[in-house]
């Protein structure tokens, strides 16, 4: 495998009451512990850069074994998902990275198995499925804001592990993230998301309903984690509070989880210099466009 930075470690889980792991609580996070310095822009960037080419190099070896992989993003409204998700695939062929975001289910959607327009997404060989949000929408956000019942949810949590078993048994490598944000970075990046003007389109009345419902989202997703944290599909925790550091370590700690080797370089040479033969620029009406820069 390449050259990689540090991994970074999951979150610790504490048990919950039948052994299983929980995550921290919203109440937990950063207790005890020193917040470290932000990470400079060009220090972030020099990092972002080694990780990104190992990025390419993974896409490579993807391409050329046929390899499926599966990455999962979660969180809260606001945790970093799409930031994230952006500098991974940044760089790299949307041939091969595809970004599964999708919006409200259809009528026809709404009648299907619930998980069966997520498997229309699911790679084929030789891709990886980025999922910007989950099938988990229905242990999360579904369930918090009514738009399903508890026991659609239960039901759904008791099913996906064997679900996820089968998706790991058909070849695909499966990798699923939660993103942890406290209430405070929470609130100041859905103010700025209100201020600026690049950023409110990110902002949706679902987000402002689900952040007055802050801590029923941190007992959802508690839930959740302890009933389909598995063997086979574990679940990673990541405090996100600081995007820079959280980046480099979602991106370090992806790239150990795909067992890719570099791709031997091709022997690249750049051709000559084209020669015009005789061809030159005609004086034709083009519309140009103004110069202001």
């Amino acid at each position: 495998m390449g050259k990689k930075s540090k991994q970074a470690k999951p979150a610790e889980m504490s048990n919950g009451p039948d052994g299983t792991p929980m995550a921290p609580s919203a109440a937990d996070e950063h207790r005890g512990t020193e917040p470290r310095p932000k990470l400079k822009r060009k220090e972030y960037e020099k990092e972002m850069r080694v990780l990104q080419g190992e990025l390419v190099a993974m896409q490579e070896w993807v391409k050329a074994t046929g390899a499926k992989v599966c990455i999962v993003f979660e969180g809260l409204d606001s945790a970093g998902k799409g930031g994230t998700i952006r500098r991974i695939t940044e760089r790299t062929s949307p041939r091969v990275f595809k970004h599964i975001a999708l919006p409200t289910p259809t009528e026809r959607e709404k009648s299907q198995m619930y998980i069966q327009r997520y498997v229309a997404h699911f790679p084929s060989a030789a891709e990886i499925a980025v999922f910007d949000r989950s099938w988990y929408n229905r242990a999360g956000v579904e369930l918090v804001l009514g738009y399903c019942s508890r026991e659609q949810t239960e039901k759904f949590i008791e099913q996906v592990p064997a679900v996820e078993k089968a998706i790991v048994d058909n070849g695909i490598i499966l990798i699923k993230y939660w993103l942890n944000v406290s209430i405070d970075e929470q609130t100041r990046r859905l103010e700025s998301r209100i201020e600026d003007p690049r950023k409110i389109w990110k902002l949706s009345p679902t987000d402002l309903k689900s952040y007055g419902r802050h801590y029923d989202y941190c007992r959802a997703r508690d839930a959740m984690l302890a009933a389909t944290d598995t063997e086979w599909a574990p679940w990673y925790v990541v405090d996100n509070d600081d995007k820079r550091r959280g980046r480099l370590n979602i991106i370090s700690h992806l790239l150990s989880q795909i067992p890719y080797t570099p791709v031997p370089p091709r022997d690249i040479k750049m051709p000559r210099k084209p020669s015009p033969r005789g061809y030159s620029e005609p004086d034709l009406p083009v519309h140009s466009i103004p110069t202001p820069f």
